[in-house]
């Protein structure tokens, strides 16, 4: 049955792929779907992104351990600030503005919104170091589920799943990965119910495991008897800062923003805010809510010997030969959907920002997606070999890779890009200044942790210090450094005063 249903989930990936060929004929077509994409292939696409393996088995058993059921909080967070208020702030602003200043890529926003080539190359720059340990971690815990399910190598596990991704994404580009996103969102939707259901029964039901939950101690956590089965859990201001990375950070991730690019009109804006809203409410509040429980399970879990990535497979590996082909294929849909919008951010930034931007100024279009579809070869190969090399050293747990990507690139990118859509008084140096403080600290973080201060030792709480901090960087450097070109500001802003009609349904006008 397991191998069954992939095979059949394989055919539909890759037949999606060819028959979106004729959508890739340019580069605005192949990055960005020609900016027709409506608002449930938009909204799936966002949401898809967003959740991976590395939320449903990284961050919802380590986080479910650490905070017990108050990790939903984390997921309801993801759904009202990373989905909701993310499309209401930045939706239709960045749509409307990314198509006036004709930019196809974060940087090359940052390049035509401050007239700087520099700045361009530079997010680029950050973009393509980044990306790469959040890419790999993608890979880690599907192999958890897979070698759960099937006992196979974790090589061939990663070798499937790149080479799939791979296929679909050079054939059909934006729109392929759009679509399949689709699919991929309606499986998520599904398998994470199904699951949340069949785990909680296998525990006596709702009642009896949060019963049991409340049972559970762990002095070295806390001595409050039912701390995990409590409102906010043992360590609220630790969970807090989880919540504001796994959050806040989708504001400044270039393959979150670029959705909004591609997005048809006003009302699928509209139908977008509020589906992606909802799929977040049951896929990342699921997600959090599943892990909440993983301390049921801790007979059957080794947390020094296996790491928290076991919790999760563990807590799935009683279920029927069904439900585990439901999950395989479950997990598979969030990290390979995360993937396809990873290696196409990435290989569009590298193409178009930093190889057409300052060596080739000449490249054809056609010439430009070639070598896209060569860099997502690239790319994908370079986050496997990584991760088989993380794999084999064991240098880090799944939400420690992804701490230090999104804490690096929306750290870098969240404040100059949000303040840039609605400020004119934003400056080149705020940019920068918000670019290497952010990069840098991920990267101390990252080779010399224990020289940080206790608070800021994980990976987490460093990238989300790095969020907040652009927000108080970013108006202060523009104050006291010297005023943008005015012409240049104008002219991109002139995007929000045109005149537009539209039917009375979508805006009353004044009585006559």
């Amino acid at each position: 049955m397991k191998i069954a249903l992939l095979v059949v989930y394989f055919a539909v990936l890759v037949g999606i792929g060819l028959y979106c060929r004729k959508h890739t004929t340019d580069v605005d077509g192949f990055v960005l779907g020609g900016r027709s994409v409506g608002p449930w292939l938009t909204a799936f696409a966002y949401g898809t992104s967003y959740f991976s393996a590395v939320v449903f088995v990284g961050y919802a058993g380590q986080f479910g351990w650490r905070y017990g059921i108050a990790a939903t909080w984390a997921g309801i967070g993801n759904a009202l600030i990373g989905s909701l208020m993310a499309w209401f702030i930045l939706g239709r602003r960045t749509r409307i503005m990314s198509q006036h200043l004709d930019s196809a890529t974060m940087p090359q926003f940052f390049g035509k919104r401050f007239g700087s080539d520099a700045l361009k190359i530079g997010a680029s720059i950050i973009i393509f170091i980044f990306m790469i340990p959040y890419t790999a971690s993608l890979y880690n815990g599907l192999s958890r589920l897979f070698g759960m399910a099937f006992d196979i190598d974790y090589s061939i596990c990663i070798t499937l799943m790149a080479v799939l991704t791979a296929i679909y994404v050079i054939a059909g580009g934006y729109m392929a990965t759009a679509i399949n996103d689709f699919i991929q969102g309606m499986v998520m939707l599904i398998g994470i119910s199904a699951v949340i259901y069949a785990v909680l029964e296998s525990k006596g039901g709702f009642i009896n495991a949060l019963d049991g939950l409340a049972r559970i101690t762990d002095e070295t956590v806390s001595t409050s008897p039912g701390i995990f089965a409590s409102f906010f859990g043992p360590d609220p201001l630790n969970l807090l800062f989880v919540i504001i990375l796994t959050s806040l950070g989708t504001w400044g991730l270039p393959q979150m923003v670029q959705k909004f690019y591609a997005i048809k009109n006003e009302q699928a804006i509209q139908k977008g805010t509020i589906i992606s809203t909802l799929f977040a409410v049951v896929v990342a509040g699921g997600c959090y809510f599943l892990g909440g429980f993983g301390r049921l399970f801790s007979d059957q879990i080794d947390i020094k010997a296996n790491g928290f990535d076991s919790i999760v497979p563990t807590m799935l590996s009683g279920l029927t030969e069904g439900m585990i082909a439901l999950v395989v294929i479950l997990v598979l849909s969030a990290s390979m959907s995360t993937l396809s919008s990873l290696v196409i951010a990435s290989s569009s930034t590298l193409t178009i920002d930093l190889l057409k931007g300052a060596f080739m100024k000449d490249m054809s279009e056609a010439r430009q997606v070639f070598i896209m579809r060569v860099l997502i070869v690239v790319f994908i190969a370079i986050s496997a070999i990584l991760a088989l090399i993380q794999y084999n050293s064991s240098v880090n747990f799944i939400a420690q890779l992804m701490g230090i990507s999104w804490g690096a690139m929306a750290g870098s990118f969240l404040a100059p890009f949000m303040y840039s859509l609605y400020s004119k008084k934003v400056t080149t140096a705020a940019c920068w200044t918000c670019f290497i403080f952010s990069s840098v600290l991920m990267t101390a973080n990252m080779l010399i942790r224990p020289a940080f201060p206790a608070i800021m030792q994980s990976p987490i709480n460093a990238g989300a210090i790095a969020m907040l901090a652009g927000l108080i960087i970013v108006p202060i450097v523009s104050a006291i450094t010297p005023a943008p070109d005015k012409k240049l500001v104008d002219h991109a802003f002139t995007c929000y005063d045109k005149e537009t009609t539209v039917p009375i349904s979508m805006a009353l006008g004044k009585n006559k």
